[in-house]
């Protein structure tokens, strides 16, 4: 993509990340500037359409690499547990980047709009691509609307409908569609991530989950591992430890108490875990976290929102 036709949309973006910071005015659109590369950065990945402007980001899904620079994008079709580390950024040249949540519901509303739109014939759940033109100028116009408060209401629900259709109807189109389609084997699958992500502290068993998505066990075993590269149960486990680091910052709870929440019943065995995570117990890193030593956690309340409005 031709760098001056993201030269309007990055100045927008540092305008609003000046005025608002990572948090905009509209549910679902964060914005991420940083002048250094990161450490690495865990959260979970709404449905969403992500977008470098300027600079470059890792992303790690399981044991797959996804490597997005500037004027390329990252389309993810269910909620998933990512590590991610940004790996091109300076002062001269910051990292600009934003995140868009696609609501499910819309794509499936523009589905019975043009149903003749074709399906995947495989089970993917992240894209990483070259940002189609058509989507820059609606992009520009949404990130301008954050200045007119009364305008953003009416106008943002109008100009997302329109990205969700160029994004439809591009490179990553067959894979959203499948978000769309009621019965598709990633809506079944997204429908159990969505359970898992939901009751995180609840025992989980194999064959519920199946019998939630309407699969066999060894299907459902077979399609998920697929598209998370992870088995139901250390998917789980994912979700908790990084609630945990959330709560170790923002609830003021003790360890042990922390671990039983989440759904662990020893706190030997979720120190272990949380350290096999994220490479420190969950004590010190909590401590070194307030410390400034490592970066805070990715917001977990807006990965677990319902993405009505990425």
């Amino acid at each position: 993509m031709n760098d001056d036709l993201l030269r309007r949309p990055r100045e927008l973006l540092l305008k609003q990340w000046r005025c608002f910071g990572r948090e905009t005015p509209l549910d679902g659109l964060t914005f991420t500037v940083a002048e250094a590369p990161s450490g690495l950065i865990h959260s979970v990945y709404r449905t969403s359409f992500c977008g470098v402007l300027q600079g470059a980001k890792l992303s790690l899904l399981g044991d797959r690499a996804f490597r997005y620079d500037t004027g390329k994008c990252l389309v993810a079709s269910m909620d998933l547990p990512i590590t991610a580390q940004i790996v091109e950024a300076s002062a001269e040249r910051p990292y600009m980047a934003f995140s868009l949540a696609i609501d499910p519901a819309m794509i499936a509303e523009l589905l019975l709009d043009e149903p003749e739109l074709p399906g995947a014939a495989t089970l993917t759940t992240i894209a990483v691509g070259q940002m189609e033109a058509e989507l820059v100028d609606p992009l520009a116009r949404l990130f301008a609307l954050l200045d007119r408060p009364r305008d953003l209401a009416v106008l943002a629900p109008l100009i997302r409908r329109e990205i969700v259709w160029r994004l439809l109807n591009g490179p990553h189109g067959a894979m959203l569609r499948q978000v769309g389609l009621a019965d598709s084997r990633m809506a079944r699958i997204a429908r159990a991530v969505a359970w898992i992500r939901d009751h995180y502290a609840e025992p989980l068993t194999v064959p519920d989950l199946a019998a939630r998505a309407g699969m066999s066990v060894a299907s459902f075993h077979r399609h998920f591992r697929a598209a998370t590269t992870m088995s139901p149960i250390r998917f789980q486990k994912q979700i908790r430890l990084q609630e945990a680091r959330r709560m170790l910052l923002s609830e003021g709870m003790e360890v042990a108490a922390i671990g039983f929440s989440i759904g662990y019943e020893s706190p030997s065995q979720f120190s272990r875990d949380y350290r096999r995570q994220f490479g420190e117990p969950p004590g010190r890193d909590g401590a070194m976290i307030r410390a400034g030593v490592l970066a805070p956690p990715a917001p977990w309340e807006a990965a677990r929102r319902p993405a009505e409005t990425l």
